[in-house]
């Protein structure tokens, strides 16, 4: 059944979302591929981002924002573009690794968080939440 307004299957933004991320994920691996990077150094700083979480330690609304800031492509684009810009190749080698962990979340289902509840993202409600809102929903 399509949604009136946008004639759009349900889950099917969302699976444009992860898909998205899917290729910005193989961008970014082929990107650093070409950059000659250091597989090392990807898989020491592909997590990295999710140190972001600590923001959570500040209350809900404080760490959505911190982690969302983290987790949006316009930071490691403009690191990118700041390193072409300068000629710094551990400046954009970072932001494609940034890119990868974006990507990589995206493509998992990972998204944006909002305040009233970590489990809640842009992409829909993660863990074991999810299973909890579907038996409300099955049992309403």
């Amino acid at each position: 059944m399509s949604s009136p307004e946008t004639g759009i299957p349900p889950g099917s933004v969302t699976s444009i979302l992860r898909l998205e991320g899917a290729v910005v994920l193989f961008a970014a691996l082929a990107a650093y591929q070409a950059l000659g990077g250091n597989w090392w150094v990807f898989a020491l700083f592909l997590m990295a981002p999710d140190l972001s979480m600590l923001g959570m330690l500040a209350g809900a609304r404080a760490g959505a924002r911190v982690y969302n800031i983290a987790h949006t492509y316009a930071l490691p684009a403009l690191l990118a573009a700041n390193g072409w810009a300068l000629g710094s190749d551990v400046a954009i080698q970072i932001a494609v690794i940034w890119m990868a962990h974006i990507g990589l979340d995206r493509a998992v289902g990972y998204g944006l968080k909002y305040p009233q509840s970590f489990h809640r993202t842009h992409l829909g409600v993660m863990g074991k939440s999810k299973s909890r809102e579907t038996e409300h929903a099955n049992a309403g």
